[in-house]
Parts: structure tokens; C-alpha cells; sequence
């Protein structure tokens, strides 16, 4: 597909005369939030014939079920453009046992549909990663036993087809250990023909400091796992400085990192499905950025009559606005700051992508992936 960026005076007809294409073609390849009224700025996919030979990627999307039919309809949506969800989060606690989501209706649609769901497991507890539960759950062998051995009787009884395993903000000293429980989870899991994943912070180097990177072994999860999620976004979140939320040339020094020490066919680089609206000045520890997905983004720039600009060091879009006399920025995702993250996939030959999270809209982001990947099913 190609990209066209809305000029000033462009319409959904006058863009399609110049390609020589169908008005409806576009619109159902971008879906646009309003046809009528396009932001200048906006990004439109004009439909061509996808190229042969496409390169085929595992495609990933996590998925935080609430147990209605709209998870479902989320699924649907896009699963042609998935070969796993993975359903956030099963939450383990100190005594080994699980706070469970309600994920029966993802799993049953995401099997419907030939799309591979992973059960998520995560030491989230009260809304923050805790380093006490992992360590409870890694060093503690009779829990670690009972972890594992719930685990596999969820995957064989709810049909899952694998775990992931998302353990953040661990102890530096606890780095082993979590080594070693990943070696015994796969000793039990792949046996049955269950996948064992894992999500992994963004590092740079292998000497990197901090509480969210030390305990993270690319080297020994290239050997142990099947695949591993790089998080490579949030760069710009809800609590920071306004900023692209997954810029390229971050993205880029992670992945020339982990390709040194991990095999390229199991990596997964992580991808964002939204962006956020901050408050302007900025101040630490001020007021949240809001979360908004593309859509949102577009819906709000027609309604604020704000242009939209594209930076092209962070290659992601952006704009500004104002209401009741205070300035924002918004920075979101746009096909053109997508397929700069699809072209470093293919750059650095990975395994596949992986999005953060469901449930945010951006149409155009599957058309465009579908044209640019042969997406695996397993």
C-alpha cells in the first residue's frame, strides 16, 4: 500500500482521482474516523496489490479481557492480523496461587478464529509490579512447584496454547533465579507442545542498571524460551515528558543489542497501539497523559482545527492544540511511523511484533501490516 499524507483541500474523492482508485477502496483500507472531514496531517492508505513473496512475521497482540462480548468483537476485528493474543493477566501471588481474569469468551474466539491464545502471567499486584511476589514465587521452591503446576492445568483445561510469562521490576540478585524458573516451567511445558514466552524490559546493553532491566537475561532467554517480547515503547508514558511513545532510533538500539546475544527468530519487537495527550508545561509528578488511540487523536485534531506535524527524528506524529486556555500536544501512532517500526523487523530479520494493547483503535495499522507481512498461524 502507499501512504498519502492530507494536504490542505484534499478530499476522500479528489485523493482517490490522483491515485486512480475508488473512494470506497480508501476508506476501507484506512477507515478513516470521519471520510467527510480529513485533518491535514492525516495519514490515508491508498489499496495496491500487495508485493509477492512477503515476509512472513509472528504477530502478537495482549489483550485485557473484561468478560463481555466485547472481547470478542476486539478479536474478531483482527485476527487475521494475529497469530497469538495473549490475554493480560493472570496475577500470581506470594502463596502461588492466581487472581484470574475472565477470559473464557477471548480464548473461545480466539480458537474460533485460528488465532493461538497465551495465558499471561504477571507479579502485578494493586496496580504496580511487585519484586516480593516474583522473589516469593522464584526462590521459594514448594510455591514455584505450585505455580507451575497450576499453569499447566489451565493451559490443558482452558485450551491455551502456551504462557507468557511478564515478571517486571525484579530483584538484580533475584536474576538467576528467574533463569532458572523459566528452565523449569519449559522442562514441564514443551513436553505437552507448550509455548513458553517471555515479555522483556528494552535494554541496551547487558550491564544496563535499574530495577526494571537487571534481572531481564537476554542471553539466557534466547536459550531457554521459545520467543521473547522486547517492550520496546513507552519511551513517551502518561507520567513523562511529552515525547513519541516508541521512536525508531530507540527501538533501533535495543534490537542492535538483543540480535547480539539472542536469536533473531525469537524476537518479538514490541509495537504500541496509542498514544497520549499531555497538559502543557509539562511538570514532573503534574498531571497524567491521557491515553488516546490513533482514531482519537484524528477525531480530536478535526475538532480542535489543529494541523497535523510529523517529526521526523522521532518519526511519529504529533500536534498541538488548545481548550479553555491551556495548550496540549498529542503523540500518536500514524501509518507512516508504523511502517518505519515494520521496516526495522524486516531490517533486523525478528521473529515477529507484538502489540501493547487491544481495544485501542487504529484500523489502518492492520491493513498495513497485512500488506507488508505474511502473518504465521499456527
Amino acid at each position: 500500500m502507499m501512504i498519502h499524507v492530507v494536504r490542505p483541500g484534499d478530499t476522500i474523492y479528489s485523493v482517490a482521482r490522483a491515485y486512480g482508485v475508488s473512494p470506497a477502496g480508501i476508506i476501507n483500507a484506512t477507515l478513516p474516523p470521519d471520510p467527510g472531514h480529513l485533518v491535514v496531517g492525516q495519514t490515508l492508505l491508498i489499496p495496491t496489490p500487495p508485493p509477492a513473496n512477503l515476509p512472513a512475521a509472528h504477530i502478537n497482540a495482549y489483550i485485557e479481557p473484561r468478560g463481555t462480548e466485547a472481547d470478542a468483537a476486539m478479536v474478531r476485528e483482527v485476527a487475521a492480523g494475529l497469530t497469538y493474543v495473549a490475554v493480560f493477566s493472570y496475577e500470581v501471588k506470594a502463596d502461588g496461587s492466581f487472581k484470574a481474569p475472565k477470559d473464557d469468551i477471548v480464548v473461545r474466539e480466539a480458537r474460533r478464529l485460528g488465532v493461538a491464545p497465551l495465558l499471561t502471567i504477571t507479579n502485578f499486584e494493586a496496580g504496580k509490579f511487585s519484586s516480593e511476589i516474583a522473589r516469593a514465587v522464584i526462590r521459594d521452591q514448594a510455591v514455584q512447584r505450585r505455580v507451575i503446576d497450576q499453569l499447566m492445568n489451565l493451559m490443558r483445561t482452558k485450551q491455551y496454547r502456551g504462557v507468557n510469562v511478564d515478571f517486571e521490576y525484579l530483584f538484580p540478585e533475584d536474576r538467576e533465579s528467574y533463569n532458572q524458573f523459566l528452565r523449569n516451567l519449559v522442562a514441564r511445558a514443551r513436553p505437552e507442545g507448550f509455548l513458553v514466552s517471555t515479555a522483556l524490559a528494552p535494554k541496551t546493553s547487558a550491564a544496563q542498571k535499574g530495577l526494571l532491566y537487571e534481572a531481564h537475561d537476554y542471553a539466557a532467554h534466547g536459550q531457554i524460551v521459545d520467543f521473547s517480547i522486547l517492550m520496546t515503547y513507552e519511551y513517551g508514558w502518561s507520567g513523562g515528558p511529552p515525547m513519541a511513545v516508541a521512536p525508531p532510533f530507540q527501538i533501533r538500539k535495543v534490537l542492535q543489542f538483543a540480535v547480539s546475544v539472542m536469536p533473531r527468530n525469537k524476537i518479538m519487537m514490541g509495537l504500541p497501539l496509542y498514544g497520549y495527550d499531555w497538559t502543557l508545561p509539562y511538570v514532573k509528578g503534574g498531571r497524567w497523559a491521557k491515553r488516546v488511540s490513533p482514531q482519537q487523536a484524528y477525531t480530536l485534531a478535526y475538532q480542535r482545527h489543529a494541523a497535523v506535524q510529523y517529526d521526523i527524528r522521532q518519526q511519529s506524529p504529533f500536534f498541538n492544540y488548545w481548550v479553555d486556555g491551556t495548550q496540549h500536544v498529542v503523540w500518536f501512532e500514524d501509518a507512516r511511523s508504523m511502517q518505519q517500526k515494520f521496516n526495522l523487523m524486516k531490517e533486523f530479520g525478528l521473529r515477529g511484533g507484538s502489540y501493547w494493547v487491544l481495544g485501542s483503535s487504529f484500523p489502518q495499522n492492520w491493513s498495513l501490516l497485512r500488506n507488508t507481512f505474511r502473518i504465521v498461524k499456527i
